[in-house]
């Protein structure tokens, strides 16, 4: 399964997504938000690592196991078919492309480099996706040519449906909110998958589908 966080609809429309509702917050809800600042419980108290124990804890954390075997499978050349969406009722466009996916760093993480075309110019980014074993989760980033912020996404896998889910948070530039967003990816078969991607509508904030993409595999 590759990166298929090809956010890069999800970054250009961010900038106009985002309800800009919340005011600018008070002096007295300042000066409590100071207090419970204060009141902030005290990180944990470091444990200590003997040599032995700390080795055998990096190797376990550096093992490869069945989730990256899954990962490896997507690895290819795809073509991209996207719909997207500025907003809640807005009429949907289109967007075509290329990804190729490979395994890098010893099968430890997977790395996807999309090419295409975005409102008549020249788009390009590159994706990574791996399996954490210490958190026990997937996690992926996303960077653009069209942006500066990095997309980081966290999520599991459901294996009876073959989906991975993942959310995380990017901030719109328009407001200086911070943005949920949830990708949910399908492996159809082995030559199809499809992601859609979920976030806040421009004018109420609601969360609703901003793109949708089919990939197939070229052979």
């Amino acid at each position: 399964m590759k990166q298929k966080l090809l956010a890069f609809v999800a970054a250009a429309l961010i900038f106009a997504s985002c309800s800009d509702d919340t005011k600018t917050a008070s002096t007295t809800e300042s000066n409590a938000a100071s207090v419970k600042e204060e009141e902030k419980p005290k990180e944990k108290e470091w444990i200590p690592i003997d040599s032995a124990a700390g080795m055998n804890a990096m190797y376990a954390a550096g093992a490869l196991g069945e989730e990256h075997k899954m990962l490896a499978k997507s690895n290819g050349t795809w073509a991209v078919d996207m719909t997207y969406w500025d907003g809640i009722d807005r009429p949907a466009s289109k967007m075509t492309g290329t990804q190729v996916t490979k395994s890098i760093l010893d099968g430890h993480f997977q790395q996807s480099t999309f090419s295409g075309d975005f409102m008549g110019m020249p788009f390009n980014g590159v994706s990574t996706v791996g399996y954490d074993n210490t958190t026990k989760e997937f996690v992926s980033t996303w960077i653009e040519n069209m942006n500066t912020s990095m997309m980081i996404m966290r999520g599991g896998w459901d294996v009876a449906t073959k989906t991975m889910t993942l959310t995380g948070k990017q901030k719109n530039p328009a407001n200086g909110l911070e943005c949920n967003l949830r990708q949910v990816y399908r492996i159809v078969d082995d030559n199809t998958e499809t992601m859609e991607m979920y976030g806040p509508d421009p004018k109420t904030g609601k969360e609703f589908k901003m793109m949708e993409m089919k990939l197939t595999r070229k052979k």
